[in-house]
């Protein structure tokens, strides 16, 4: 499945960003303001201290409470444990939800990975149902891999 053009001018936005920038506060940026139904965008990160835990990064739209996830807990918990993307079309009907707020409808996690390690994910939140489609997926997939590439460079 091809990109449509405005995910493709999204990546080369992504490209665009000076290395000495936070990236993952420019990206959380670039796609909560791009993306009509991207309602909260925000990274959490392996704890390098405790490998079994999710920690809050940087994000973009209304503050959450969780800041720590254990892996294996929540959609993004899970996710880090499958080391796998993960999506969610009603909250609503999974038993393991987080709830971050009332209005958020779906949800989709992409993990961030060195070879089979799950260093951090995307997180998206949508206000709208079922909101993300299999050209998300793909999308958000490859901005994953811009930063394992981009983590590689520069640790």
């Amino acid at each position: 499945m091809a990109m449509n053009d405005q995910y493709r001018e999204i990546l080369e936005q992504i490209k665009a960003i000076p290395a000495e920038t936070d990236m993952l506060a420019e990206i959380s940026k670039i796609l909560y303001n791009g993306i009509v139904h991207f309602d909260w965008v925000g990274f959490y990160m392996i704890n390098p201290e405790n490998k079994n835990e999710l920690l809050l990064g940087p994000f973009s739209g209304e503050p959450t409470e969780h800041v720590r996830i254990p892996v294996g807990r929540g959609i993004c918990g899970k996710a880090a444990a499958i080391k796998s993307v993960f999506i969610v079309p009603d909250v609503s009907l999974e038993e393991n939800y987080l709830s971050c707020s009332p209005h958020v409808k779906s949800e989709i996690v992409v993990p961030l990975k060195d070879g089979e390690e799950v260093w951090g994910e995307i997180d998206i939140d949508s206000h709208t149902p079922d909101a993300f489609t299999p050209e998300d997926r793909i999308f958000l997939e490859e901005v994953a891999s811009l930063l394992s590439e981009w983590r590689g460079r520069h640790g």
